[in-house]
C-alpha cells in the first residue's frame, strides 16, 4: 500500500537558518546548557568567526571536517560554521576508538580532525589523525586555552567573505552500521538536509514559542536534525553533556522546554530516577522517542510519573525523522504517521504494495532523502531504488494510515538506540587467535532494547581465554559495541552458505543448550 504525508513547500536553507531567531529576538537565549548560554546574536558570530577560521587556514567547499566531540553547543557551533563555509561536518561517535576514527577518517578523506582532550589516548593510537592534510586540533572546554581549536575560537577572523554553497554541496556525513561490513559515511546535501529540517519543524508545529531539549547525541542525526529544527523556527534550544538524571533533570528545571526528545533507555532512567517529579515535565507538551521499539512498562511509568504520553517515532539516518503523530491523536504502540514531504510503500517480498493491514518491508520516497553512501557506488544502489529507499524495516498500517513497527529485515542490534552490525563485532572476535568461529546475535533487553550476545567456538590446541578476557579484547577494538555476554559452543552453526548462521544462534538464544557463560559487563561509558 501506499501512503503520503502532508506537502512541504520547501527546505530550510542552512547557511541562514539563524535568520528568524535574529530577526526575531537577536539579544535573546538561542542555545543553552547547564554551563553557559548564547544569544542568537552570539552564536550567529560565533559560528561566523569560525567559518572564516576553517577557510583561513586553507580549507575549500566540500572539504571533510571530521569532529570527535562531546555533546556540547560548540559542536552544533562548529555545525554551523560547516554550513557558512561550504564545507562537510563529519561528525564520529565520541565512543569510537582508534580503528573506527582510522576507518572514518579514510573513508570520508577528511582533511581536518577536531578532537576533545578527553580522547588523546585515542587518538595517539590513531594511524591517520596525523596524518591528514590540515592534521588533528584539540579541544578542551570553552575556557580552556593552550590547545589548537581552542586559540582558534579566541582569535577574530579575518575578513573573508564566505561562499554560498550549492544545494548539492555535502552538508554532513554520518557514520551508521549497515546490515554487515563497517560503518557507512550516510551523505546528506545542503538541500536533502533543509528538507528533513523543514519536515521536522512542520510535523512538530515548532514555532518561537517553544524550547526543545533533543536529549540524545549531536553526533547523529536524531540531534542535530531536531536541534536545527528549534533553531529555525525560532525556538530555544538546549543541549546535554550527557542522558542521566543528574543531568537532565537541572536542565528541565532550568529551561522549562516544551518539548522533550530521548532515547528509550535514558528515558527509562530517568523516569525511576527518585528525584525525578512530576513538576520536572509540567512545562513539556510533548515528549518524544525513537531508535528502538517503546515497551509498555516504560509508557506505564512514563504516564505514571508525567500524566503525559511518549509520542514514539521512526527515522533512520537516511532518511532523517520520516513518521510522526499527529499532534493530538497519538496511539500507543504505532509509530505516527509518516511526516511532512515523505512517501511510503509498504511491499511484499516480491515487490509488490501488500494491503492495508498487512506486514511488509518500508521504502520512503523524500526529497531529503540521502544522495548515498560516501564513495559506495554500489552499496548505495543496492539500497535507492528508483527515488525509492529502502530502509529493510517491516510494518504494517492501519485504515487511518498509523504505521505500526514489526521488526527489522536487517541483523543490526539496537543497544540504548546506537545500531551494532554483528559481522563488525564478529571481526572484532575472531582477531584473537584462540576463536576458531564467532556469532553474534541481539538479545531483547527491557531497559536497553537489546543486548549483545557473541556465540564462539575456540581454537583445540591453543590457550583459552576466559569471558572477560575476550570481551576486553573486543572492547579494545569496537568500545561500545563488544558483547556483554559471551557463550562458548562446542559447535557452531553454519548455514548452507559456509557462514555462520546467526538465525540458529537466534533460535539457540531462546532454548537450552549447554554452554560457559558470564554475566553482563559495563560499557564504556557513554
Amino acid at each position: 500500500m501506499g501512503l503520503v504525508g502532508k506537502q512541504l513547500d520547501h527546505p530550510v536553507h542552512l547557511a541562514t537558518l539563524l535568520d528568524a531567531g535574529l530577526r526575531l529576538n537577536g539579544s535573546g537565549t538561542a542555545l543553552a546548557s547547564l554551563d553557559r548560554t548564547w544569544t542568537w546574536i552570539e552564536l550567529d558570530d560565533a559560528s561566523t568567526n569560525l567559518a572564516r577560521q576553517y577557510l583561513n587556514m586553507g580549507l575549500a567547499t566540500g572539504d571533510r571536517i571530521a569532529s570527535l566531540l562531546p555533546n556540547d553547543g560548540l559542536l552544533l557551533i562548529h555545525y554551523l560554521a560547516c554550513f557558512k563555509a561550504g564545507l562537510t561536518a563529519t561528525p564520529l561517535n565520541y565512543r569510537y576508538q582508534a580503528a573506527e576514527v582510522d576507518h572514518a577518517l579514510k573513508v570520508s578523506e577528511a582533511s581536518l580532525l577536531i578532537a576533545h582532550a578527553e580522547r588523546d589516548t585515542v587518538i595517539s593510537e590513531s594511524q591517520l589523525a596525523s596524518r591528514l592534510t590540515h592534521g588533528t586540533l584539540r579541544y578542551q572546554g570553552v575556557d580552556k586555552h593552550g590547545c589548537e581549536f581552542n586559540n582558534l575560537l579566541a582569535q577574530e577572523s579575518p575578513p573573508i567573505d564566505l561562499p554560498t554553497p550549492s544545494p548539492e554541496t555535502a552538508a554532513f556525513i554520518f557514520f551508521t552500521s549497515g546490515s554487515t561490513g563497517k560503518p557507512k559515511g550516510v551523505t546528506h546535501t545542503h538541500e536533502t538536509f533543509g528538507w528533513i529540517i523543514a519536515s521536522t519543524i512542520a510535523g512538530l508545529s515548532l514555532s518561537a514559542k517553544d524550547t526543545f531539549v533533543p536529549a540524545t547525541s549531536a553526533s547523529h542525526i536524531a540531534a542535530s536534525s531536531f536541534s536545527f529544527a528549534g533553531l529555525a523556527a525560532g525556538a530555544q534550544v538546549a543541549i546535554a553533556r550527557s542522558f542521566g538524571g543528574d543531568e537532565i533533570l537541572p536542565l528541565l528545571r532550568r529551561v522549562r522546554p516544551t518539548l522533550l526528545c530521548m532515547l528509550p533507555a535514558p528515558l527509562f532512567g530517568l523516569v525511576r530516577d527518585h528525584n525525578a517529579a512530576r513538576d520536572d515535565f509540567h512545562s513539556i507538551r510533548r515528549c518524544i522517542s525513537g531508535g528502538d521499539k517503546i515497551c509498555l512498562e516504560l509508557e506505564r511509568e512514563f504516564s505514571e510519573l508525567t500524566g503525559l504520553e511518549i509520542e514514539e517515532v521512526y527515522g533512520m539516518t537516511e532518511t532523517g525523522l520520516s513518521t510522526i503523530s499527529p499532534t493530538t491523536r497519538n496511539r500507543i504502540g504505532s509509530i505516527g504517521k509518516l511526516a511532512p514531504g515523505y512517501k511510503a510503500s509498504i511491499r511484499s517480498e516480491a515487490g509488490n504494495e501488500v494491503p492495508t493491514g498487512d506486514e511488509g518491508r518500508l521504502w520512503i520516497r523524500f526529497r531529503g532523502n540521502t544522495v548515498g553512501y560516501w564513495n559506495l557506488a554500489e552499496a548505495t544502489a543496492e539500497t535507492i531504488v528508483d527515488g525509492w529507499l529502502d530502509t529493510g524495516d517491516l510494518v504494517s498500517a492501519d485504515e487511518e494510515d498509523y504505521l505500526w513497527f514489526r521488526g527489522r529485515k536487517k541483523q543490526i542490534i539496537v543497544h540504548d538506540g546506537s545500531n551494532i552490525c554483528p559481522q563488525e563485532v564478529e571481526e572484532s572476535l575472531l582477531e584473537h587467535h584462540a576463536v576458531a568461529f564467532a556469532g553474534v546475535v541481539g538479545i531483547h533487553d527491557l531497559i536497553h532494547g537489546e543486548i549483545v550476545r557473541a556465540y564462539v567456538t575456540f581454537q583445540s590446541d591453543v590457550p583459552r581465554p576466559t569471558i572477560s578476557e575476550l570481551i576486553a579484547f573486543s572492547q579494545a577494538r569496537v568500545g561500545y559495541k563488544a558483547p556483554e555476554e559471551v557463550v562458548v559452543l562446542p559447535v557452531m552453526p553454519i548455514n548452507v552458505t559456509g557462514k555462520v548462521d546467526r538465525a540458529a544462534l537466534q533460535a539457540l538464544a531462546h532454548g537450552t543448550v549447554n554452554r560457559h557463560i558470564e554475566p553482563p559487563t559495563s560499557r564504556p561509558p557513554t
